[in-house]
């Protein structure tokens, strides 16, 4: 039988814990060269709303160790002001609805065995990198958290950054007073921290040992004059400005998608590939359509001063020293989160006897594909 797997079931069994474990065997594996993953690719579309984009993306890995795994989205994703910033947001068919996917299969036989909503898992594994990424660089003794943002990646990164270091304290700002309230009161009662709400960036970072940038901003959300010596940076939304990318002394980056069999030149370091329609063609485009044209996605941060995790793992120096600022990204290697997290959270959800099962037959055929 084929499992449908929905958020609350993936909630009830996925804790923190499970989803770092799952997530250092794919990384392990995939230095090994027993895995395999490739970039988020992007398909764009123009929307009947010039001012919005249909933007479908896939991301997709798997392992000798049995699961293979694709993780699809569909978003129509537009910008707008919000708290003196500009953010991206999306949904599907109309605010306040998603529709993000994991198709799970069975490497031994080609099994389809799960088809999972990706909501909560998405949180848990964006958190769970970051922590990794803490658990290597910041420094053994952090126990004070700035996050910028206040909402559901914040609430993971609180979580993982828990799971790694003695947290005491979280400092978290967002624009919106009532949000980061809201946070205050629902971290502070599952951690058993002190978790306060503070009206600026620069009063979050104050005296902070881990910066997190966890808010749908498209703008700079960290800036370096906040960040103090001996802290440790991520920021899985928005970006951290020239100055913070200048005070970097070491970056962990936790891996690579391979290049193609036989096509060393195409190993990418980009977030994402994207393809549009209509990308060239001389009509105006919305402000979130000509920011994603001015460039590829990201590659390396702070290249010139960047480790790698698979180095790690075989010796090399991570934290330079207790002063040093560092900062941590996963890299473009999510399809291996997905492979590894989801055939984690399936493994769990089947020996509670949750989903709803479904006959695998209605999803095979006779005829040779």
């Amino acid at each position: 039988m084929t499992l449908i797997l929905n958020n609350d079931d993936i909630a009830s069994v996925l804790t923190m814990e499970e989803t770092i474990g799952a997530l250092r065997q794919a990384y392990e594996e995939l230095a090994r060269t027993e895995a395999v993953c490739r970039p988020r690719i992007d398909i764009r579309i123009p929307t009947s709303d010039p001012s919005k984009m249909y933007q479908w993306g896939t991301m997709e890995g798997g392992s000798a160790s049995g699961y293979f795994a694709i993780r699809m989205k569909s978003d129509v994703v537009y910008e707008q002001e919000y708290g003196g910033t500009r953010t991206q947001e999306k949904y599907c068919v109309r605010p306040g609805l998603f529709c993000g996917l994991i198709l799970l299969m069975s490497v031994d036989n080609g099994e389809p065995l799960a088809i999972i909503n990706d909501g909560y898992l998405q949180h848990m594994r964006v958190g769970a990198d970051s922590g990794i990424g803490a658990g290597y660089m910041a420094r053994e003794d952090a126990s004070v958290v700035a996050m910028i943002g206040s909402g559901g990646m914040a609430r993971s990164h609180a979580e993982s950054f828990a799971a790694v270091r003695d947290i005491k304290r979280i400092q978290v700002y967002s624009p919106t007073k009532a949000n980061r309230e809201a946070y205050t009161e629902e971290i502070r009662a599952k951690l058993g921290i002190e978790v306060v709400p503070v009206g600026s960036a620069e009063e979050a970072c104050r005296g902070a040992h881990i910066v997190a940038g966890c808010t749908d901003s498209v703008e700079a959300v960290i800036f370096g004059k906040d960040v103090e010596d001996g802290a440790h940076m991520t920021c899985v939304g928005g970006h951290i400005d020239g100055e913070a990318m200048e005070r970097i002394d070491r970056s962990l980056r936790l891996g690579s998608a391979p290049a193609p069999v036989g096509i060393p030149e195409m190993r990418l370091h980009d977030e994402n590939i994207a393809y549009e329609a209509n990308a060239s063609d001389g009509t105006p485009a919305s402000a979130s359509q000509t920011r994603e044209r001015k460039g590829r996605g990201h590659g390396v941060i702070a290249e010139d001063r960047v480790v790698f995790l698979e180095d790690l793992l075989q010796g090399a120096e991570g934290r330079p020293g207790p002063s040093a600022v560092t900062y941590s990204e996963r890299g473009n290697i999510q399809g291996a989160q997905f492979f590894s997290v989801a055939g984690r959270a399936y493994e769990l959800a089947k020996a509670k006897g949750l989903g709803h099962e479904l006959p695998t037959e209605w999803f095979l055929q006779d005829i040779r594909d």
